[in-house]
């Protein structure tokens, strides 16, 4: 019986597998899935409908499962015309969640493009698609490692 909130078995599996470093991405609804990942990346596809599987509930669920050495969202061009907006609102979300689990983790941004460079790393293992509608609401996670 497992005790953390995370129970879809491919997740899990996949996770079960992973090491120190492992890459996992959340996607966000807009984010494409098929072609922006790792070699060696599954992808587990929970969008149900729009909005529903969002990337806070999977952040809260794979925080309860996984030490992470650090959370990296994707960063806004200077360019798009969202820079103007200040950060995405999901962002706050994410922070409160990390701190809910206990962890003195910053969100760490990388710039777009830079951004689909390191999701395209051999040690991107995990997508999770959800269908959350935020916009930016992509969040790459890198795994640590468990300690005694």
């Amino acid at each position: 019986m497992l005790k953390h909130q995370l129970l879809h078995p491919k997740i899990t599996e996949v996770l079960a597998r992973a090491g120190h470093h492992a890459k996992i991405l959340i996607a966000d609804g807009n984010y494409p899935a098929s072609s922006k990942k790792g070699p060696n990346a599954e992808v587990v596809s929970l969008a149900l409908t729009p909005g529903v599987v969002n990337c806070t509930q999977v952040l809260r669920a794979l925080l309860s499962a996984v030490p992470l050495d650090s959370v990296h969202t994707m960063g806004i061009p200077a360019d798009d015309p969202y820079a103007q907006s200040g950060e995405p609102p999901v962002w706050e979300q994410y922070r409160a969640e990390i701190e809910a689990a206990g962890l003195s983790l910053e969100l760490q941004p990388i710039q777009k493009w830079d951004f689909y460079e390191a999701v395209a790393s051999a040690d991107h293992v995990l997508t999770i698609q959800t269908a959350d509608q935020s916009l930016w609401a992509n969040v790459l996670l890198v795994m640590g490692c468990r300690t005694a």
